[in-house]
């Protein structure tokens, strides 16, 4: 069995925690592990890393690289899809992935997932996933279904027909309902949550696929090398609409037992963390006379007082206040600041890169200060700047820094300054992270002020 990760998403209803350049399933949410780190360890003693493919795309390369290092699972293989088109062609891309760059046979099993799910406990989903191997093994697409708490509208519906062994035959799969249908799919108690999870033979996939779904089988035929040089042709359509809500091969497994929360809202988050009062609270945080109120904090201390049914989500740029049960509406505010291009939902003070990292201190008018932390071995492009000075002082650690045709170490309280136009490169030859604090001034400040001439990490 090879277990495919899907880890490309942006999860724009978690603004402001979830950012284009850091979504949800690299945020540690729930437990002192990222939502992806959990997904991998997930299936520990059913498949081993080496057996696992993460689909992402090239901006995440890098942070899934140092998430798979911090939990030791270096060996699973990263794709990275050329250009997002959800989980249809991604699942025919892993698919092509498998059998050539894999060596997998056609009736290999694979096991799709999000990469952003809770799912507990372990040894009761690895188990349910053992016993629907028989029926992929008869050639049914097998979905994982959630038995219904609530009458929830944020969530597609999969309707249960005639039982099977250890399942049941997808009658139809449903939208997400109104809150009046939402409540009749709950009582009549045939109706399980679309969790998103498939497991199948390669072969029977390809097959529906052919039926249902010929443009993303024409190109997957040609092979691996070929749809990913055409993966932008393709149509961006999920495997529900694609294949799942067609095929008569589907059967589903209802997750008795099993706890499943997609994080796919702040109120699934309250979910996870709230106390017997229904708070939910985390950070440095006080309160008095709180009750159903979820307050998550960043850096600072926050104090609330006689709050009802309210989401409060603090980070350093950005603060959002809303009413409980409001969180699907975080995606319109989203879609206001995409249409402003306000740059809050592609960047955050913090940003990762394959080197380390860097945090915004202060910015205005011809000047920003940043904390630069490199780590052991890393180092920046040798890159060049047409609009801005630059001058770093190092806090801690060593740093060796290349500047026009001389190189210098210098270490901490040590500074030096970078001239406009002056090829530089900064680098980290020690063995503890190198803070350094940088001053830029110029007329233009933007990160796409920056002229690389080498990079160790093959970006343009």
């Amino acid at each position: 069995m090879k277990i495919i990760i899907l880890a490309g998403g942006s999860g724009t209803r978690l603004f402001p925690l979830s950012r284009t350049c850091f979504p949800k399933q690299f945020l540690h949410i729930a437990g002192n592990k990222s939502l992806m780190q959990q997904t991998i360890e997930r299936f520990e003693g059913l498949a081993d890393p080496r057996d696992m493919v993460i689909l992402t795309n090239s901006d995440y390369l890098f942070t899934v690289k140092q998430q798979l290092s911090e939990i030791h699972a270096e060996e699973a293989h990263i794709v990275c899809e050329p250009i997002g088109r959800n989980t249809a062609p991604s699942i025919a891309l892993a698919m092509d992935y498998c059998m050539e760059e894999m060596g997998c046979d056609e009736d290999e099993v694979l096991f799709v997932t999000p990469s952003d799910h809770l799912v507990q406990p372990k040894e009761a989903f690895q188990q349910l996933i053992r016993s629907g191997m028989d029926l992929v093994q008869k050639q049914y697409i097998l979905t994982l279904g959630i038995v219904p708490t609530r009458p929830e509208t944020g969530y597609g519906y999969i309707h249960q027909g005639k039982p099977l062994e250890n399942g049941f035959v997808v009658e139809s799969f449903k939208e997400k309902p109104n809150k009046e249908t939402a409540e009749t799919y709950l009582k009549a108690g045939s109706y399980l949550w679309n969790s998103g999870m498939f497991m199948f033979r390669i072969d029977t996939m390809q097959q529906e696929m052919e039926k249902y779904s010929t443009d993303i089988n024409d190109l997957a035929k040609q092979g691996y090398v070929a749809m990913v040089k055409s993966f932008a042709s393709l149509p961006d359509i999920s495997i529900d609409y694609a294949v799942a809500e067609k095929s008569a091969r589907m059967a589903v497994l209802p997750m008795k037992d099993i706890y499943w929360n997609d994080i796919g809202s702040f109120d699934s988050i309250s979910e996870v963390l709230q106390d017997n009062n229904g708070d939910a609270i985390n950070g440095d945080v006080l309160t008095k006379d709180c009750h159903n109120t979820m307050i998550l904090g960043s850096n600072r201390l926050i104090c609330g007082i006689g709050l009802d049914d309210l989401m409060v989500v603090d980070t350093p740029d950005v603060l959002l206040v809303a009413h409980k049960g409001k969180s699907q509406d975080v995606k319109k505010i989203y879609e206001k600041l995409k249409e402003q291009n306000r740059k809050e939902i592609s960047e955050n003070v913090t940003m990762y890169r394959p080197w380390g990292s860097y945090t915004i201190l202060a910015e205005g008018p011809g000047y920003k200060v940043k904390r630069i932390e490199i780590k052991p071995g890393g180092k920046l492009s040798l890159q060049l700047h047409y609009h801005r000075s630059e001058h770093w002082t190092v806090i801690s650690g060593t740093g060796k820094c290349t500047l026009g045709d001389k190189t210098v170490i210098f270490r901490e309280n040590e500074s030096t300054y970078i001239p406009i136009g002056v090829k530089h490169r900064l680098e980290n030859p020690g063995k503890i992270p190198l803070a350094i604090i940088e001053v830029q001034n110029g007329k233009y400040l933007g990160e796409d002020d920056i002229v690389r001439f080498d990079d160790v990490y093959g970006r343009e």
